[in-house]
């Protein structure tokens, strides 16, 4: 029988935010492109978060898929706020598999409320964890892809690390931060072989924008449908019968910037958002039809 080598044979990724969501379709991705994963999560609720959060076991079911891809995984429950808890989990990873290869910083939080309403608490969380916490994630790695000169790391960004959005300034603010610090990081590793990147998603389906103040935002009323809201989302992309992206659909790019395929490119952008970016701001006539998600 002939043997199926993936695109990622040999290699070991590490994730963060990979209890559910975009961490664990990337997990699953890179894992069937032939990679062993460590992911980590903090698999507790933010208060200033007004979704539920991973909770305990998440991480463990984000393991077992791995698994059943007939790939090795460790989770570790650990909190990207905190640089021990990171070292200890980039630790525990290399005691299991003796290298790293490819981080994904993709831990991140979304909230709403205007920018002169926002709490100290909520801006707070929002840049300790969208930004500082993809910083505590390279610190924590890079040394090691420093000693082995090679590795690729991806940093999970957004359409709006780009362009701006009412209602959420501090998301806006901290993923803007992201693509410097992954321009920087980029100019300062590339000596070392080591490339990084940023994916930014579009408008992803996901429990970040699975609640009633989503579809509220989406949707312009309080009483907005999650129906009317996977609906509205047609109106921010440029393909037709494309609204809301499943985290899958981010995975695909993330798994270009793991692979070899994207060898000469570092400090790039790369949208993965149905054209979210080209349009110049809102889709007022989209392509809806019955078969439409």
């Amino acid at each position: 029988m002939e043997t199926t080598v993936g695109r990622l044979a040999g290699k070991v990724a590490f994730i963060t935010g990979g209890a559910r969501g975009q961490g664990r379709a990337h997990a699953l991705r890179l894992a069937e492109e032939g990679a062993d994963i460590v992911i980590v999560d903090l698999e507790d609720q933010v208060a200033t978060v007004p979704y539920d959060l991973a909770r305990d076991g998440d991480l463990d079911e984000t393991a077992a898929l791995v698994e059943k891809l007939d790939r090795r995984a460790v989770a570790v429950k650990a909190d990207v706020r905190d640089q021990s808890q990171l070292d200890a989990a980039v630790a525990e990873g290399l005691a299991a598999f003796g290298q790293l290869d490819i981080v994904c910083a993709n831990a991140g939080i979304w909230s709403r409320a205007p920018l002169h309403e926002l709490t100290e608490n909520a801006w707070q969380d929002m840049i300790d964890i969208n930004l500082t916490g993809v910083w505590r994630t390279i610190k924590a790695t890079v040394p090691h892809l420093i000693e082995r000169r090679q590795g690729s790391i991806i940093v999970t960004g957004s359409t709006n690390a780009v362009r701006g959005g009412p209602g959420y300034a501090h998301y806006v603010s901290a993923k803007h931060g992201v693509m410097g610090l992954m321009k920087s990081a980029a100019l300062e590793y590339g000596v070392f072989g080591i490339r990084v990147n940023a994916v930014c998603p579009g408008f992803v389906d996901s429990k970040m924008t699975d609640w009633q103040g989503c579809y509220e935002m989406t949707t312009g009323r309080p009483d907005g449908t999650r129906q009317e809201h996977m609906r509205a989302a047609h109106h921010s992309t440029a393909l037709a019968d494309v609204g809301m992206l499943a985290p899958g659909a981010i995975s695909e790019g993330v798994l270009w910037l793991a692979s070899d395929e994207s060898r000469f490119v570092t400090g790039a952008i790369v949208p993965v958002d149905a054209g979210h970016l080209a349009l110049p701001g809102f889709n007022g006539s989209p392509v809806i039809s019955d078969v439409a998600v």
